[in-house]
């Protein structure tokens, strides 16, 4: 306890990273009170009624919880960060298929600036369309919040298409600014305090829940957070683990001096892909569900199976699309042969495999082996929500779906990478101060010592 209060005044001692740590907290702190303010035409003290009725499953509550609940609020950042996240993602994808895309990419900083001022408008786009989307969820008279509509349906759409862009366009400028000033990735971290905002609120609802008859009793509710804090260790150890690849480099005799000799480790991920494969399989799933946006509680066939994840059709599509993104995505963003040709080029080899095409086809075997159990892995944590939400005879596990999706999918995912990589960030100018790091032994597990290869990646 003594070691970790001289960590935190070693981090508030050192004035660049207390700069950074205020100015991310303010930011958030806008963040979540501009999720609390109505839309315009809309009476708040009607809200509470319509969120009774509202749906809170599938698609709208992926879009609830990564929103901080600012959806079924009827909030001007309704649509949150999602529309800017999807804008993201196609722009990655297209700068990965479409060669002049990957030659703007190259450019180096000007060519990032135009891929982000693309993906900017494209954000705009997707907004309006996604805004429009949530307008006929607002007006469909089964939903419970055409009643707190005060104003003309054609008035009401088009102040709410321009109040959810701007909205949207201030959370992407809010995340821009803590990339900028703050500590760690702003996106990421506006998503994460979006789905840790709905945490406290959810363990309550449980615990009242396992308290009523039948329920269960303290018992267990204890179980279950010994079982989400087992989830969530499982997963700081699939998001860092990796098969380390050595690599000796060349000596080079340079005047008097020699360079090269020495011995690193090309690290390669077990989930390189991270949360895209999930994301990428509830995509593809939800589209179903849009056909019936207005009507899911009516939905029949497909679109019920797709909007039930504790449906076990439901569990078993989605766990077999979830490995092939991941092996796809794998595939796109890792490419062995470049990885090879670099290695050449820098006179590195792999012990006892040949330089060029040998050490792709090395590299790529590994790859191959170490994605499959990694897959498998990402898509146990995807269908948990759903497991742990399902009734076994008069017996459920976790009796709210709320609570429920805390134990996997994407929003653990989320959680455990940001907040991994922001204590990263923090760990950096830890010892850059030569202060001890977080851990014992000062350093994180999964950081590298030295990383030669970073290039080369």
């Amino acid at each position: 306890m003594k070691k970790l209060i001289q960590t935190f005044k070693n981090i508030w001692a050192i004035e660049e990273l207390r700069q950074k740590i205020s100015v991310t907290l303010i930011l958030i702190l806008i963040y979540r009170l501009g999720s609390h303010i109505t839309l315009p035409g809309i009476n708040p003290n009607l809200l509470d009624q319509a969120k009774l009725n509202s749906s809170d499953k599938g698609l709208l509550g992926l879009f609830n919880s990564f929103a901080g609940g600012a959806f079924t609020q009827a909030s001007i950042l309704a649509l949150g960060i999602m529309p800017y996240i999807s804008a993201s993602i196609f722009m990655q994808l297209m700068t990965i298929l479409v060669p002049q895309l990957q030659k703007i990419q190259k450019e180096g900083e000007s060519g990032r600036k135009k891929i982000n001022q693309w993906t900017r408008y494209l954000t705009v786009i997707v907004t309006a369309f996604q805004a429009s989307a949530y307008i006929a969820y607002l007006t469909n008279p089964q939903g419970g919040y055409a009643a707190a509509i005060m104003l003309d349906t054609t008035l009401f759409t088009f102040t709410t298409i321009i109040t959810l862009t701007a909205g949207t366009l201030f959370v992407m400028w809010l995340g821009e600014k803590i990339q900028d000033k703050g500590l760690g990735n702003g996106t990421s971290i506006i998503i994460m305090v979006g789905i840790l905002s709905r945490l406290p609120q959810s363990i309550i609802q449980e615990f009242s829940t396992k308290q009523q008859k039948g329920g269960g009793g303290l018992i267990i509710f204890l179980l279950e957070i010994a079982v989400l804090i087992g989830v969530i260790v499982g997963l700081i150890v699939l998001v860092q683990g990796v098969r380390k690849i050595p690599v000796n480099y060349a000596k080079q005799i340079i005047g008097n001096r020699q360079f090269g000799g020495a011995r690193q480790f090309l690290p390669v991920k077990v989930n390189s892909a991270g949360v895209m494969p999930i994301i990428f399989a509830q995509a593809i799933m939800f589209l179903p569900t849009l056909v019936s946006f207005t009507k899911i509680d009516s939905a029949q066939g497909i679109v019920k199976i797709f909007n039930d994840q504790t449906n076990g059709w439901y569990m078993l599509i989605y766990s077999f699309m979830t490995i092939g993104f991941t092996f796809l995505y794998t595939a796109l963003i890792f490419n062995p042969k470049q990885i090879g040709e670099d290695l050449k080029r820098n006179n590195g080899f792999i012990p006892g495999v040949k330089p060029g095409q040998p050490t792709a086809d090395y590299i790529g075997s590994i790859m191959d082996r170490i994605t499959l159990p990694g897959a498998i892995l990402l898509a146990i944590v995807g269908i948990l929500p759903g497991l742990m939400n399902t009734s076994y005879g008069s017996f459920k596990f976790v009796s709210t779906q709320g609570f429920s999706t805390f134990f996997g999918g994407t929003s653990l995912l989320i959680m455990v990478g940001v907040i991994l990589d922001t204590l990263q960030q923090i760990e950096t100018y830890l010892l850059m101060r030569q202060y001890d790091g977080l851990m014992n032994n000062g350093r994180m597990q999964g950081r590298q010592t030295s990383m030669p290869t970073s290039s080369v990646i």
